[in-house]
């Protein structure tokens, strides 16, 4: 990776590629998740750190075989399977049929079928079609390497063969090193059968060694993301153009169009437009909301019928009711839009309650914070905020006031007043412009 980041916390849609993995392994119910640790272990501890995961330090790297006898000690589960750090697109659903073939007398192990097998242990069959042994690339004869059946190294087993196979493992071998492949030889060579399953997708078995090929894990994942989408009710204008980073769940009818980023927990709910080029984050969009292009929405929580946009930032504490509108360059943030409520142009409204039906003309801004604190500003229903106004927190505008255009607002203004926070015209006549000096 060229990266002082272990490889197995670099990103893929959000998730480190470790990430991925613990969370496909935590659906199948384990009784416990062994994380084998090495190169970065600190980095990678303090990343994921959680009460259901056991951290195993392997101090020296000396292969995959010698990584699971340092798990060992702590296993007290009669099924083992085992997963790698550095393949994060393994399907639940592929794993639970690998685990149907573990018995007392079987094993499971999951290979692949490739055009080009390069870099792959092959999977060595007898006249009988059953598996015999794994031999890695780097140690095998020309034949086997014409082999397109790879291992990908996932596998479940049982426990209780475990101790012995890892005790007559040999580093005897191209690379000096410890092969938990080895141990399907040897299973073999017990009277067990080895049954194998088989991925669906053979990118699901795909691992990353460099940034090229995270990149097409990234991609393989998003356009993955956005079938099961499409396959729930959502219209994407161009699957191969929007990026999902998070837990998404949506109702039908949904469009989102090009360049669209959903990250965090995301709720959209049914008829719900996402136009170009905007990144939804850890928000809630209820029934028909809609979102115009450009906008970026963090927190926040977007009423029925309501709609945000184009170029509108929404931060956390952000609430639309329903019907309210946030137009163009306006921000909001812990700000609580009543129904109907409108914010057209070129506005910001932090730490602020906005009454239904109330309107805030263009370049409107709540002074919320006095370099230490921040207050609160309270408009009540259908308050008319002209444009160009300066709202100084603490302050409360009453229902039906109206605040003249230019305004700066400092105080209470009540039920039904107009408010006027400006300074007196004055026009001098005979005024002359200054002239530019000419030089030299």
């Amino acid at each position: 990776m060229r990266s002082a980041l272990p490889k197995v916390l670099h990103p893929i849609a959000g998730n480190s590629m470790l990430g991925h993995v613990i969370h496909s392994a935590r659906q199948l119910d384990p009784q416990r998740i062994h994380v084998v640790i090495g190169h970065g272990a600190d980095a990678v501890r303090d990343r994921l750190a959680a009460d259901d995961l056991n951290f195993v330090l392997q101090d020296k790297q000396l292969g995959t075989g010698h990584a699971v006898a340092q798990a060992v000690p702590f296993i007290q589960s009669d099924t083992v399977l085992v997963l790698y750090g550095d393949v994060p697109l393994i399907e639940v659903e592929t794993l639970q049929r690998l685990l149907k073939q573990v018995g007392p007398q079987q094993l499971g192990l999951l290979t692949v079928e490739l055009d080009d097998p390069t870099g792959y242990g092959r999977i060595v069959r007898d006249a009988a079609g059953k598996v015999a042994a794994i031999v890695e690339q780097k140690d095998a004869n020309e034949a086997e390497r014409k082999i397109t059946e790879g291992n990908t190294g996932i596998l479940a087993l049982p426990f209780a063969r475990l101790g012995d196979w890892m005790s007559r493992l040999s580093n005897n071998n191209a690379q000096g090193e410890y092969y938990l492949t080895d141990i399907i030889a040897m299973a073999v060579s017990d009277g067990l059968v080895v049954a194998t399953e088989q991925p669906h997708d053979a990118m699901e078995v795909q691992g990353a060694n460099d940034r090229k090929q995270l990149s097409e894990l990234e991609r393989h994942y998003q356009l993955r993301a956005g079938r099961r989408l499409m396959a729930q009710g959502v219209t994407l204008r161009d699957p191969a153009r929007f990026d999902m980073r998070g837990d998404v769940t949506v109702g039908r009818d949904v469009l989102i169009d090009i360049n669209v980023i959903l990250e965090g927990k995301v709720v959209i709910e049914d008829d719900v437009v996402i136009g170009p080029n905007c990144v939804i984050k850890d928000s809630t969009l209820r029934k028909g909301v809609v979102i115009k292009a450009n906008s970026h929405i963090e927190g926040a929580i977007l009423g029925e019928g309501s709609d945000a946009g184009p170029f509108a930032r929404l931060r956390p504490g952000t609430v639309l009711e329903a019907r309210a509108h946030v137009g163009n360059f306006v921000e909001l943030k812990n700000a609580h839009m009543g129904e109907g409520a409108k914010a057209g142009h070129l506005t910001y409204l932090g730490d602020a309650e906005v009454g239904a039906r109330t309107n805030i003309g263009a370049g409107t801004i709540t002074c919320n914070y006095d370099g230490a604190n921040k207050w609160k500003t309270v408009l009540g229903e259908d308050v008319f905020i002209g444009s160009n106004n300066s709202l100084v927190a603490p302050v409360d505008i009453l229902a039906g006031a109206t605040t003249a255009a230019g305004s700066t607002i400092t105080s209470t203004v009540d039920k039904s007043q107009l408010a006027i926070g400006r300074a007196r015209q004055k026009n001098i006549d005979g005024w002359k412009r200054p002239e530019k000096i000419k030089k030299g």
